[in-house]
């Protein structure tokens, strides 16, 4: 596996100072935001300068770029507001080759009109799967036209707020540009040890054949999120597991601060090399 952060943990607006800033903390690749170029995080308009200066950034600085974020609320109660985001998403998409990363990472959308990561108890009625479907229609539609993958992450807040509704998604619509971004913190609040890791190695089995990105963060005792290796989330377990499924891409710690960064790749690195030949099932 290799290690990786969000770009947008550091401040900055210049790609090669942020991406520096990556490199030194003592990370290999980034799940690069507009926002790190100066620009919304889902931008009306990505010049082929601007989308070449990351790939430039990215090569000086040895740094992978795994994944862009291409987040929107795709079932906002709004029709105009999903549209907008469909529209946002085609730009990016239309940049990737230049930004040289395939990936885009979404959010599954709530029925909460000011906050996409906030759930609501629409978000698991008929119409909402109806509504996600018609969007993620869409969104293979453009991952299609400009040859990119687009990545769901099972989030309790969002429509896709487990493993198992994250393969009802893909076999219904039967793309293969829908993969997964895991992240077990995102499949449980406050569980008994033993049930996170039934929750975890379930999830894993499940989607394995479409994780392409995996992340690391953490959960408090209280459910709260925090730092990972700061919280009760068992690594060695979630690492083994990922290990044991054949997954060998980016882990993309976030949900952390700057002056973390460097501390959380240690423990990381730390967690990664000593993970057991045959570990897992």
């Amino acid at each position: 596996m290799k290690l990786g952060i969000f770009a947008k943990t550091f401040g900055g607006t210049e790609p090669g100072s942020v991406l520096k800033t990556v490199a030194d903390a003592g990370f290999a690749c980034a799940q690069y935001n507009m926002a790190c170029s100066g620009l919304p995080s889902m931008p009306d308009v990505i010049s082929e300068a601007e989308a070449r200066e990351v790939a430039d950034a990215a090569k000086n600085t040895c740094i992978e770029i795994a994944a862009v974020s291409g987040t929107y609320n795709m079932i906002h109660p709004d029709q105009e507001v999903r549209q907008a985001g469909h529209r946002r998403l085609s730009t990016l998409a239309e940049r990737c080759g230049a930004l040289s990363t395939g990936l885009i990472t979404l959010c599954t959308g709530t029925r909460d009109p000011l906050d996409q990561w906030k759930a609501h108890p629409d978000n698991n009625t008929p119409e909402a799967w109806r509504d996600l479907l018609e969007a993620m229609e869409t969104a293979v539609e453009i991952a299609e036209h400009y040859d990119v993958d687009v990545g769901i992450e099972p989030e309790l807040a969002n429509v896709v707020n487990s493993a198992e509704k994250a393969r009802r998604l893909i076999d219904e619509l039967q793309s293969p540009r829908i993969k997964i971004v895991f992240d077990p913190a995102n499949l449980f609040e406050i569980a008994p040890l033993g049930a996170q890791r039934s929750i975890v190695s379930s999830a894993i089995d499940l989607l394995a054949d479409r994780i392409v990105m995996a992340h690391a963060k953490d959960r408090n005792p209280d459910g709260s999120f925090t730092t990972a290796g700061k919280g009760v989330l068992d690594y060695a377990h979630y690492l083994d597991e990922l290990k044991a499924s054949g997954f060998t891409g980016s882990l993309i710690a976030h949900g952390l601060s700057a002056v973390e960064a460097k501390g959380v790749a240690a423990f990381l690195t730390e967690k990664l090399a000593h993970i057991p030949a045959g570990a897992g099932r």
